[in-house]
């Protein structure tokens, strides 16, 4: 379990968001903190280990509470499965190996949040910008040059 989610802390994140805290929400926020970026089938696979019996349904549904109580991230990079990180309320953005798939945080652009001003907003008050920057991590860069 990881310092940023030990038990009481997570339950209190969980209760502060309104939620109920139950054993499934425990696990799920734990794994997703443990990991970061994960699919809903990583998340599962994690939980499982510590509740053997749940069910994908199951988590599908804790993951979709805990991002809609701004408790989880839900980020959708192109041709992927949605993927699952703790990181939130920070607009930062994300760097995606084009090879193996490897997802990694980008701090704010530039300036503060949105990070980016578009050049004409079409009368929306803009809060957030989604940016995925796409190449080759350092993994791969290492694997193709050797």
């Amino acid at each position: 379990m990881s310092a940023e989610t030990r038990p009481d802390d997570a339950a209190a994140r969980i209760r502060g968001a309104g939620l109920k805290v139950t054993a499934p929400r425990l696990a799920v926020l734990d794994a997703v903190a443990d990991h970061g970026h994960l699919d809903a089938d990583a998340v599962h696979a994690r939980v499982a280990e510590a509740l053997p019996g749940t069910s994908l349904q199951s988590v599908y549904n804790v993951l979709g509470a805990l991002t809609d109580a701004g408790l989880l991230r839900r980020i959708e990079p192109a041709a992927s499965p949605a993927l699952y990180e703790s990181r939130t309320g920070d607009n930062h953005h994300h760097v995606v190996c084009t090879r193996c798939r490897a997802v990694a945080d980008v701090n704010c652009v530039v300036g503060e949040p949105p990070c980016l001003a578009p050049s004409d907003g079409a009368g929306f008050a803009i809060h957030t910008a989604e940016v995925t920057f796409w190449g080759l991590c350092a993994d791969c860069q290492r694997e193709l040059a050797g």
